[in-house]
């Protein structure tokens, strides 16, 4: 099995910065691409940055020039530093991975990490 574990969320004023951080664990053999989603109350869950593990990366017009994604493919982890946060930011941020599982035949899945908020003040 595969587990994502997220961690970094908390409450922030505006302007502030939170860095969370996603631990892959398990039966991996290697990791795809992973990224960061979020969802606000009563709206669709959102991609907020992606990373490939080749490190190319892309990011929701909302937060370009605020947040950075960027992974430790060493240690199977991924991390958002988020600077300037803006109350519409507040959600919970989840974390997905697209990677392949050990054994054979090699086999291609995707899984989310259980979340974590993130709650901008204003």
């Amino acid at each position: 099995q595969v587990q994502l574990v997220e961690s970094g969320g908390g409450l922030v004023q505006a302007g502030g910065s939170l860095r969370l951080s996603c631990a892959a664990s398990g039966s991996i053999f290697s990791i795809n691409a992973m990224g960061w989603y979020r969802q606000a109350p009563a709206k669709p869950r959102e991609l907020v940055a992606a990373a490939t593990s080749g490190g190319s990366t892309n990011y929701a017009d909302s937060v370009k020039g605020r947040f950075t994604i960027s992974r430790d493919n060493t240690k199977n982890t991924m991390y958002l530093q988020m600077n300037s946060l803006k109350p519409e930011d507040t959600a919970v941020y989840y974390c997905n991975a697209d990677l392949d599982v050990l054994g054979f035949p090699r086999i291609r899945k995707n899984y989310w990490g259980q979340g974590t908020q993130v709650t901008v003040s204003s």
